[in-house]
């Protein structure tokens, strides 16, 4: 019986631009490969070397000789082991998303990348080219014939079936596939097909961890040549993930994979936002947080985020009553911090807010008073918490969901202020959704069962409620979905049994509000078209079907 070949994957974070220390980490984990865990090949993730996405890093040709050179050195780790390293290759005035096979310290082959994303969140081909010369890359490694193709490269049927009909019986596939909501179950059903089209088994690795908007979960996987996927590994966590292949059925067999246990649609989601809060801190030196916290669902719920992802003992919450704070509000924030254990500030904005007021008296004269001064209530609160982030470091977290940014039911300057946006694409039914999931997932509760059943209030005027300017969310949140997320025209959401004059006021605001939404802060995205990078409109747009 011919010997398992033993796979490594390193499903672990390589973060953006850190050449240097990503080289030394893929380096001293090539020996841990080999030495914890017998392995026969280790594989990276997708341009392991650089992070992913580098973006314009990779028009400074300072940044592509690092990038060189890294590997180079990483090569000469690999001895007695054969290692699959991403990286982005620079040939002259052409580069490619490449992936290297290192063995006996040189780079012995390398494969670049034949289909290259340019939708959604992926703009590779702004930088990355195919080699028109380029071939399959097979390569033996204890008698099996191992091919390797990368991410994109797997969605067409081409690259995987010129990589069997080179002889390949394994194939390798790093990636860098962010987290999105329902893609699991698409991409297991595509690595099925595969399989089955080609006779090859897969082991596909992912990267795990938070770069600006974007949330790479891992959730790594096997498939035998047959058409068997495995379960998972663990999403938005570190891992070495050990398997062995087996030759003479072509099946892979796990040693050391720790499952995803919890792969519900609210479990995943919420574990994307924590992991994006704690990555984004952690890269940028922010070791604490700071957000306003109103006794509303909102900030409720990106308080619990926030102290999932750094901790009790690093968040503080600022409670800034206006006359118009119901005392609901200020006993509710006051119960979830107490529940907590997190620090809260009592900051009143009467005396400020009435400052403007009397500053602005004579200019307003009789104007009647409107949203303005609505506003300027949000962007004291916004001032205050800014101070706050000034003078004691933190960064502030910003409380706005989807539904509020679609529609600008946001201050700009006021309740946009700060530096992420946890909640930023999640509609506000989602937001509700996943305030009760975390809940039963507690102890005790962490977001006070009161502030899920209250109605949802700016409270910037007496007796104020969102319904009184917007539609009920579950109407709100179904046209939104289908036109920002389904792309869907206003007849066909209207065909869908929503009113025509809803439909008209709702695709209204979502187009006069496109200039604040270019000036929010970033969040992490966990829909199919999340607002930033993923859907990128004109803010001066005479179109409005």
């Amino acid at each position: 019986m011919t010997k398992p070949l033993r796979i490594a994957l390193a499903q672990f974070d390589f973060p953006v631009g850190a050449i240097a220390r990503n080289a030394e980490r893929i380096g001293l984990m090539i020996v841990e490969a080999r030495e914890e865990y017998g392995a026969d090949v280790v594989l990276f993730p997708e341009l392991a070397v650089s992070g992913y996405p580098p973006e314009d890093l990779l028009m400074r040709p300072s940044f592509l000789a690092d990038c060189e050179q890294a590997l180079r050195t990483i090569a000469a780790q690999a001895q007695g082991i054969v290692a699959v390293v991403g990286w982005p290759e620079s040939a002259g005035s052409v580069l490619y998303n490449s992936a290297s096979v290192l063995r006996d310290g040189k780079v012995a082959t390398t494969y670049r990348k034949r289909e290259l994303p340019n939708y959604n969140v992926f703009d590779e081909r702004r930088y990355f080219h195919v080699d028109p010369d380029g071939e399959s890359c097979v390569f033996e490694v204890g008698g099996v014939q191992v091919g390797l193709v990368i991410c994109e490269d797997l969605w067409f049927p081409e690259p995987l079936a010129d990589t069997a009909q080179a002889g390949a019986e394994l194939v390798l596939v790093p990636n860098a596939s962010p987290f999105e909501r329902g893609k699991h179950a698409q991409r297991d059903a595509l690595l099925a097909e595969r399989v089955r089209e080609n006779g090859v088994a897969l082991a596909y690795l992912n990267v795990v961890g938070g770069q600006d908007a974007l949330v790479f979960d891992g959730s790594s996987v096997l498939a035998d040549a047959d058409g068997k996927v495995h379960h998972a590994a663990r999403a938005f966590e570190e891992h070495w993930l050990v398997a062995d292949y087996h030759p003479q059925s072509r099946e892979l067999t796990a040693v050391q994979w720790p499952l995803e246990t919890d792969g519900g649609r609210d479990a995943l989601a919420w574990r994307a936002v924590v992991r994006g809060v704690r990555d984004y801190c952690f890269k940028n030196g922010f070791s604490k947080t700071w957000l306003g916290l109103s006794g509303g669902i909102d900030s409720s719920v990106v308080l619990a985020l926030a102290v999932d992802a750094l901790g009790a003992e690093n968040v503080t919450a600022v409670r800034m009553p206006s006359r118009y704070t119901a005392d609901l509000s200020n006993d509710l924030a006051d119960e979830q911090c107490r529940a907590l254990g997190v620090r809260l500030l009592t900051l009143p904005i009467e005396a400020p807010f009435q400052g403007f007021l009397d500053t602005l008296s004579e200019t307003f004269g009789d104007v009647p008073v409107d949203a303005t001064e609505e506003n300027l209530q949000s962007r004291t609160r916004g001032t205050l918490l800014m101070a706050l982030s000034n003078k004691f470091g933190g960064l502030l977290l910003t409380t706005g969901n989807k539904s509020e940014y679609a529609v600008g039911y946001a201050t700009i300057y006021g309740d946009m202020c700060g530096g992420y946006a946890p909640i930023k694409d999640l509609y506000k039914t989602e937001v509700f959704a996943m305030a009760k999931w975390r809940n039963t997932v507690a102890g005790a509760p962490v977001i006070p069962p009161a502030v899920i059943a209250r109605p949802p209030s700016a409270e910037l005027r007496a007796n104020q409620k969102d319904e009184d300017s917007l539609p009920p969310y579950d109407v709100l949140d179904g046209i939104l979905a289908r036109y920002v997320d389904g792309e869907q025209s206003r007849e066909e959401i209207v065909a869908a049994g929503f009113a025509a004059d809803t439909v008209d006021h709702v695709l209204r605001l979502v187009c006069i509000s496109e200039w604040k939404r270019h000036q929010a802060a970033p969040g992490p995205k966990v829909s199919r078209r999340a607002f930033g990078r993923e859907r990128r409109y004109p803010i001066s747009n005479g179109y409005a079907g």
